[in-house]
């Protein structure tokens, strides 16, 4: 399967050596059975052609959907276009898809959510791993912004009390969407809350968000329903 990465964001320069670039990041979390093609989306970089790849996934980024940036017009577009291409959404990828597809996202007066955070599944799909207990996943997060209006074709099929709009489903395409980060393994979760310790996290959220990334997580596990539903519908 060719896998378009639509690259809207970056890790902390002081990062990238360790930890290399997002769309590295996928490419570990699905795995060496795909040909990937990278978009840096920031850069004004978008497919000429939605066929251009069988599928796609938008990344993470530290901007907001709502920011006044000339790429995430673009970005809007091109995913309304992307009708028939399998398409997923991570984070800053969740968000945009909502915003594009009709809902809304507002910086939450929640605040920050980070650290390792667990969602329940209340409506199971059929590239979940139905033969094991779905009672949740716990993955890390780190977000402020957040899916407050549902798009009219989009249902939650997961979410937390801090996070109801988990997971969405879009009905009218092959779209899933997630506000949690899979791809990003705890050394690298731990590394950038520490890079923003100060000044988007007290100490203290630090301190406690950190020392969640110690329990046991599921990102290979929400890593192979991503795989399956790419299988699904590629």
């Amino acid at each position: 399967m060719k896998i378009g990465l639509l690259e809207t964001g970056e890790p902390p320069e002081a990062l990238q050596p360790a930890f290399g670039r997002y769309a590295a990041m996928f490419q570990d979390l699905l795995g060496p059975g795909h040909d990937y093609v990278v978009y840096d989306v920031q850069a004004g970089v978008l497919p000429a052609d939605p066929a251009e790849c069988d599928a796609y996934v938008v990344t993470g980024s530290s901007a907001g959907v709502y920011d006044d940036l000339p790429w995430i017009a673009p970005l809007k577009a091109f995913l309304v276009d992307a009708a028939r291409q399998p398409l997923v959404g991570v984070c800053f990828g969740h968000q945009v898809m909502a915003e594009a597809f009709g809902g809304k996202v507002v910086k939450s007066d929640k605040g920050w959510g980070v650290g390792l955070h667990r969602y329940d599944v209340a409506e199971p799909q059929p590239w979940m791993d139905l033969e094991r207990d779905l009672a949740g996943v716990a993955v890390p997060a780190s977000h402020q912004d957040q899916v407050v209006a549902l798009p009219p074709t989009a249902r939650a099929v997961a979410g937390s009390a801090f996070t109801p709009a988990g997971i969405l489903v879009y009905d009218d395409r092959p779209a899933i969407s997630m506000q949690f980060h899979p791809e990003f393994d705890p050394a690298y979760a731990r590394a950038l809350i520490e890079a923003r310790r100060g000044s988007r996290f007290t100490d203290a959220q630090a301190d406690a968000a950190i020392a969640s990334l110690d329990q046991a997580n599921d990102r290979a596990r929400v890593g192979a329903w991503i795989a399956t539903f790419l299988d699904q519908h590629a």
